[in-house]
C-alpha cells in the first residue's frame, strides 16, 4: 500500500493567542483572544450595550474573546470604555506577531436594515482614527454615545493601526453603532487574515511595520 505523505504546514500556520492583563488605578481587564477562532465570547465590562457591541465584534470577526473590565464606572465610563479599546488592540497586535504574511489591510460594507455601515482598517503600525457615527442621543442603552470613538480609537492606540468608520445612513441609533462593530469586526477579520500568495512575505515595501 502507498504511503501518502503529509502535506507540511506552512510556517505561518500556528493559531495566533494573545493573554494580556492591563490594570491600572481606573481599570483592572483581563483578556483573552484567539484570531483563529469560531465566535465564542465571554465578556463583562458593567456597560451591558457595551458588552453586547464587543459579543457581536467576537461573532461577526470569528475570534475567540474573554474580556472582562472592572473599572470605575461610578466616575464615568470613560476610562472602562477607552481602556478596553487599548486593550483590545494591544491583543490583536500581539497575538498578530510580525505581520509577515498577512493581508494587513481590510475594509467591509455592512447593511445593517435601515443602516449602512463602512469600515476600513490597515494594520500598518501607524495610529489614526476617524469615526462618524451620526448618532445625536447621548445614550444608547446605558452607553454614552460619544465613547464609541473613544474605544475605536483606543484600539488605533493599542493595535497601532489605521481605523476609519463611519455611518453612511440610517434611522436607529442603536442600528447604527452596531453596523459600525460589525463592520468593524468583519473588516479586521480581512486584515489579520493570513494571504498564501504573500507567504512568510512582509506586506511593506518598508521592510517594517
Amino acid at each position: 500500500m502507498a504511503r501518502v505523505k503529509k502535506a507540511k504546514e506552512p510556517a505561518n500556520s500556528a493559531v495566533r493567542t494573545a493573554m494580556l492583563d492591563r490594570n491600572t488605578t481606573e481599570t483592572k481587564i483581563a483578556l483573552k483572544l484567539r484570531i483563529e477562532g469560531k465566535g465564542r465570547y465571554s465578556v463583562s465590562t458593567g456597560i451591558r450595550f457595551f458588552d453586547h457591541m464587543l459579543e457581536l465584534f467576537t461573532r461577526h470577526g470569528a475570534f475567540d474573546l474573554e474580556l472582562h473590565c472592572k473599572g470605575d464606572l461610578d466616575v464615568d465610563q470613560h476610562h472602562t470604555v477607552e481602556d478596553v479599546g487599548i486593550a483590545l488592540g494591544e491583543a490583536f497586535d500581539k497575538a498578530i506577531g510580525d505581520k509577515k504574511g498577512i493581508l494587513r489591510a481590510g475594509y467591509f460594507v455592512m447593511p445593517m436594515d435601515e443602516t449602512l455601515a463602512v469600515a476600513a482598517i490597515d494594520l500598518s503600525g501607524r495610529v489614526a482614527c476617524v469615526v462618524k457615527t451620526k448618532v445625536k442621543t447621548r445614550l444608547v442603552g446605558d452607553l454614552q454615545s460619544e465613547l464609541v470613538e473613544d474605544f475605536f480609537e483606543g484600539f488605533a492606540r493599542g493595535a497601532r493601526a489605521n481605523v476609519h468608520l463611519k455611518t453612511l445612513y440610517g434611522r436607529s441609533n442603536h442600528h447604527k453603532i452596531e453596523a459600525l462593530f460589525k463592520a468593524f469586526a468583519r473588516a479586521l477579520r480581512v486584515a489579520c487574515s493570513r494571504d498564501k500568495q504573500l507567504g512568510e512575505m512582509l506586506p511593506s515595501t518598508k521592510g517594517l511595520l
